[in-house]
């Protein structure tokens, strides 16, 4: 195979040289990534020497980068940042004992914008839902889903299910919580379910069932299709724009760091929700603008499916516990709902149990996720109360125009 190779000054030259004859690639060029403590001046490779990565891979085309330095030059931090890059470039990066690739992606035809997100719960379902709901103003949109709770074969969601049809679907031992399902209830759009298992440090998945989900989707005749991520796992398709959600409150050297520089190098807008005034999520903001071209924030807040002014209401998420006091706030003054209860516990069955023994309300405002509906609608149904399924609010941070945005992407894909 055809490759480039990295190499730093802290190794003698006839020593690179030596292993570049060795190893069994056809190394067709060598990239100096630092180091001079054993360089001269007449420092012979036996390959043409780049002195830039990116103009590198253009000019000599190699099919893989082999990493030949070490400490001091490049450490962990500095070995994760280029093997970003390269990954975005298409290429595997492959050293004494590791190996990384770029997931492998499908071509698709149909104009295509794939979200994804640096992990779980990171809002990625949100931006999904309100990106579909924006587009399905003028275009035919499919949402295809994957998830880890997914169906065993693609199926469509042409109607968006009620609460009655999730509960049908628990009952029968399904998993009625699935982003799918999620998506095809509140934002009222034709979605594809599929499901997948595992997940590489580069998005990569282990196992799934997206690319027969992809082509169900292309047989619906849309004019657009989203991909829906899961977790940190990228959609095995090849989508004409991608976009990345990030929470602004996780640590930004895990969130632009490790591969996660490659999901941002590899995205064409970076979302950051959880971007509350005066948390200083402006500085993740300014580091994950060195990746990608565009980066901005909004703040998510619950939106209730159907009316619930002048009820009480318990409402049950998976956020953490710092944003209940704002979710109750907005459901007051937004909504004219008397909130009684905020859970954050939806992931946690135990401690949701607990709640429910002791919270009453007329209405049950529920996120649809995790147990929401084989435990939270269970109670409530059992109740005779209410259950009004949650979506969110999504407010872009001072001064940005997040439609805009997803209207350009769309646009730039249809192109």
């Amino acid at each position: 195979m055809r490759a480039l190779a990295l190499i730093d000054g802290e190794h003698y030259a006839p020593v690179v040289k030596a292993a570049l004859d060795e190893l069994p690639y056809d190394f067709v060029a060598a990239h100096l990534v630092g180091g001079g403590e054993k360089l001269r001046g007449d420092a012979d490779y036996g390959v043409a020497l780049a002195d830039d990565l990116d103009a590198a891979l253009a000019e000599y085309r190699p099919e893989l980068v082999v990493d030949l330095s070490d400490e001091p030059v490049l450490g962990p931090i500095e070995r994760f940042r280029l093997a970003s890059r390269v990954l975005a470039a298409g290429l595997p990066y492959v050293g004494s004992d590791f190996r990384f690739d770029p997931p492998a992606l499908e071509p698709f035809s149909l104009p295509s914008i794939g979200i994804v997100g640096t992990g779980k719960r990171v809002g990625k379902t949100a931006i999904t839902a309100h990106a579909a709901r924006l587009y399905a103003r003028d275009r035919r949109v499919v949402v295809v889903a994957m998830g880890r709770g997914g169906p065993p074969e693609p199926e469509v969601a042409s109607v968006p299910p009620d609460v009655d049809a999730l509960l049908e679907l628990s009952r029968s031992g399904r998993h009625a919580a699935s982003d799918y399902l999620e998506t095809a209830a509140l934002a009222g759009v034709e979605t594809v379910g599929c499901r997948r298992c595992g997940g590489g440090l580069a998005g990569s998945v282990a196992v799934s069932n997206v690319r027969e989900g992809a082509r169900m989707a292309a047989g619906l005749g849309p004019d657009l299709v989203v991909f829906d991520g899961s977790g940190a796992a990228i959609p095995p398709v090849a989508t004409r724009r991608r976009i990345l959600v990030v929470n602004a409150q996780q640590d930004p050297d895990v969130v632009t760091g490790y591969l996660n520089g490659f999901r941002h190098l590899i995205s064409d807008l970076v979302i950051l929700t959880m971007a509350e005034e005066g948390s200083g999520w402006e500085g993740l903001r300014d580091r994950a603008a060195e990746l990608a071209p565009r980066v901005l924030g909004v703040t998510l807040r619950p939106a209730p499916a159907a009316s619930v002014e002048g009820r009480t209401v318990a409402f049950f998420s998976t956020a953490p516990e710092r944003a209940h006091a704002g979710f109750a706030t907005h459901l007051r003054d937004e909504h004219g709902a008397d909130v009684v209860h905020v859970s954050g516990s939806l992931a946690d069955r135990a401690k949701l149990g607990e709640e429910l023994r002791r919270v009453e309300a007329e209405v049950y405002l529920v996120e649809l996720k995790a147990a929401a509906i084989d435990v939270v609608a269970e109670a409530a149904h059992e109740r005779g109360a209410e259950i009004v399924l949650a979506g969110s609010d999504v407010l872009p941070a001072a001064g940005e125009d997040l439609d805009a945005e997803l209207l350009r992407l769309a646009e730039e894909a249809a192109a």
